[in-house]
C-alpha cells in the first residue's frame, strides 16, 4: 500500500525533508514520490532441478557453492528394475542386429535353401525339356512325361517359395532390428534420466539430497543459478503497480547488511496478479554494489515514481480533506483550496493556491 513507504523514508533523507518541520510556512525543497515494495534477492536464471525418476542416490557429484557446466551430472540415481530393462533391451538389440546382418545364421540357412531349390529346379527343368522331346519322338509314354512335368512344377514352386521366404525374412529381420534399436534408445533415455544433470552453466546454491537417500519422481533435488548476477524479485501492491515503469530507480535495503542503501532499476513488470496477497511481481537489478553473496535474503525497496527539485512543499498533516489548508489571515484561519502534486507520507507538494509567504495553521 502507498502508506507503507514509511518503512523506508530514511532512504530519501538527501532528497526530502525530515519529519520535523521548523515552520508552518511552505518551503522549497526536493520531494520524491515512491512506491514501497518488499521481496528477495535471487540468483539470475535461478531454477530448481527435479528428479525424473524414483530410486536411491548412489552418487552425489556436487556440493553447495560448486560451479557447474551445462549437462554436468550432479546426482546419479540407481533403480534395479530400470537397469534390468535396459540390459534386456540391449540384449534384444544385439540379437536382432546379428539376425539381420550378412553373417546371420537365419539368413544363411534361407539363402542355402534358396540355392538348393534353384539347383534342383535347373536339374528338373532340363529333365522336363528332355522328356518332352522324348515324348514327341515316342521314346516315353505320356504317363512318364506327366511324372516329370509334376517334378518340374514342384521344383518351380519350391524355388519361388524359397525366394519369397528369403526376401520376407530379410525384411522382417530388418524391421525387428529397427524396433529393437528404438527400444534400446528408449531404455537408454530412461536410464539417462537416472543421471540428474545441470541445465546451464552456473553455481549450485543448495543441494537437497545426500548419498543413500531415496528420491521420488518430480522431487526437487537442487537449486542452481548464475553465480554473480542477481535478480531482485519484488512484490508491489495492486494499487501501485500501474505507476511502476521499466527503468525506474530503486533504493533497497537488506536485513543482512543493516542500514546500507543499494541502488537498482526496474527491469520487468509482470502482468499477472498473485491472488494470495494481491500483489504483482516486479523484477529489478542492481546498478551498483551487490550486497554480499547470499541469496534469498529479504529486501525492502522504494521505487522512485517521480522526483522534483525545489518544489513548494508543506507538511502533509496540514492538508485537509478535499485538498485545502488553513491559512492565518488577520488573526483568523481561512480555508484555502490548493492543488497538490507529489504526496509522500510526510509532505505534500503545492502546485497552486499558496506561496512561500503564507502562514499555515494546524487543523483542529
Amino acid at each position: 500500500m502507498r502508506l507503507r513507504i514509511a518503512a523506508l523514508l530514511l532512504f530519501l533523507l538527501p532528497l526530502s525533508a525530515c519529519k520535523q518541520h521548523p515552520s508552518t510556512r511552505p518551503q522549497r525543497k526536493n520531494i520524491v514520490e515512491t512506491v514501497y515494495a518488499s521481496g528477495t534477492i535471487n540468483p539470475e536464471n535461478e531454477y530448481t532441478v527435479y528428479s525424473l525418476v524414483s530410486g536411491t542416490i548412489v552418487r552425489k557429484l556436487v556440493h553447495d557453492g560448486d560451479s557447474v557446466s551445462k549437462g554436468q551430472v550432479i546426482y546419479i540415481v540407481r533403480n534395479e528394475a530400470q537397469s534390468a530393462l535396459y540390459d534386456a533391451a540391449k540384449q534384444a538389440f544385439e540379437t536382432a542386429q546379428l539376425n539381420s546382418s550378412e553373417t546371420s545364421p537365419i539368413i544363411a540357412d534361407l539363402r542355402l535353401t534358396m540355392l538348393n531349390t534353384e539347383s534342383k529346379f535347373r536339374t528338373d527343368s532340363l529333365q522336363y525339356i528332355r522328356s518332352k522331346r522324348l515324348l514327341d519322338s515316342g521314346a516315353i509314354t505320356q504317363s512318364q512325361f506327366d511324372d516329370m512335368s509334376t517334378l518340374y512344377t514342384l521344383s518351380l514352386n519350391a524355388k519361388r517359395s524359397a525366394e519369397q521366404r528369403y526376401r520376407s525374412t530379410v525384411r522382417d529381420l530388418a524391421v525387428a532390428a529397427a524396433n529393437a534399436k528404438s527400444q534400446l534408445a528408449a531404455a537408454e533415455n530412461d536410464l539417462e534420466n537416472f543421471s540428474i544433470r545441470s541445465d546451464a552453466d552456473g553455481a549450485v546454491f543448495q543441494t537437497m539430497k545426500e548419498l543413500g537417500e531415496a528420491v521420488r519422481v518430480s522431487e526437487p533435488v537442487a537449486i542452481l543459478g548464475e553465480r554473480t548476477k542477481r535478480t531482485i524479485r519484488l512484490a508491489v501492491d495492486q494499487q501501485d503497480v500501474d505507476r511502476v515503469e521499466v527503468g525506474a530507480q530503486v533504493l533497497l535495503k537488506s536485513d543482512i547488511t543493516g542500514a546500507s542503501i543499494y541502488e537498482g532499476k526496474i527491469v520487468k513488470v509482470y502482468p499477472v496478479m498473485n491472488v494470495a496477497d494481491q500483489t504483482f511481481r516486479v523484477d529489478a537489478e542492481f546498478t551498483g554494489t551487490i550486497p554480499t553473496s547470499f541469496v534469498h535474503s529479504s529486501v525492502e525497496a522504494n521505487i522512485v515514481i517521480q522526483k522534483k527539485p525545489n518544489a513548494l512543499v508543506i507538511p502533509r498533516s496540514l492538508l485537509l480533506p478535499g485538498d485545502s489548508v488553513l491559512v492565518v489571515s488577520d488573526s483568523k484561519n481561512k480555508a484555502v483550496k490548493v492543488t497538490t502534486g507529489i504526496l509522500t507520507l510526510d509532505d505534500a507538494e503545492i502546485l497552486s493556491g499558496l506561496d512561500e509567504n503564507a502562514i499555515l495553521a494546524e487543523p483542529k
